[in-house]
Formats: structure tokens, sequence, C-alpha cells
């Protein structure tokens, strides 16, 4: 089944908008990832090290997430540029396929690829301006 997931960036308090959105809908967290525990540890500096990487909230049958998305790792944060669709289909054929077709005249950002964490994973935003994220687990 395909799953269609907002994900938001935030300028560095995406722990506290989660805090709250999870004070609106409850649930618990199922990630919590900080840029120390991960290979973009080397492009942050010290004091953003504890700054989220990713954050997950459960909310019915779907999944809130977002990243600090901070400005030494290239990020220019304004409205329009704070969110991406992220689309995670069943296999990685489809998920091939719709990243293909859906940056088809856009401008990449990250290639689809195996990434650290063991997922593929692309990221570009498409010929009408919307942010898209695919990803899925090889199968």
């Amino acid at each position: 089944m395909l799953n269609i997931h907002p994900y938001l960036n935030f300028p560095g308090n995406t722990l506290e908008a989660f805090q709250f959105y999870k004070s609106v809908f409850g649930g618990e967290f199922s990630m919590i990832m900080r840029f120390r525990d991960t290979a973009e540890a080397t492009r942050v500096s010290a004091e953003h090290l504890d700054k989220i990487m990713h954050i997950a909230l459960p909310i019915g049958q779907s999944v809130l997430m977002a990243t600090d998305a901070l400005q030494e790792m290239g990020h220019h944060l304004k409205t329009g540029n704070n969110f991406h669709i992220s689309i995670n289909p069943d296999n990685k054929q489809e998920a091939e396929r719709i990243f293909s077709e859906l940056s088809d005249g856009g401008q990449m950002a990250v290639p689809f690829q195996k990434e650290t964490w063991g997922e593929y994973f692309g990221m570009f935003t498409d010929k009408f301006g919307i942010n898209w994220m695919v990803s899925c687990i090889e199968e």
C-alpha cells in the first residue's frame, strides 16, 4: 500500500514543535534521531549536534515527520519550502518509477540511492515547485 506523509522543515525548533503536536494528537514518537547519531555529524557544528535529523509521530494511519533544516547544511527556509510530501512505496521498483516520473522536469536535490540508514531514498522539487521525498526498504 502506498503511503503519503507530510515532512516538515523547521529552523532549529523541531523538538519543540513536535512536543506540541504530540500534546494535541497524543501517541509516542516512533523515532527521534539527532545529527550526532548520523553520518551527517561531521557536517554539523558542535552546537547543532543535538538538533533533530529526523523525528516521526504516528497520527492515525499517517506519520508526521520533520527535521531541523540547518543553514550550515545549505537549507534556507521560507514559506513554501518548509515541507515535503514523503512517499513510501511498497518496493524499490515502484519507488524508482515514481521518483523518475515525478522528478522529470524538476530539480534534483538527492538522487534515489541506498542511504546509510538502510533505505533507498531520494529528494527533489517537481516542475511545479512541490518538494518530494521517496523512500523504501529494499525487498
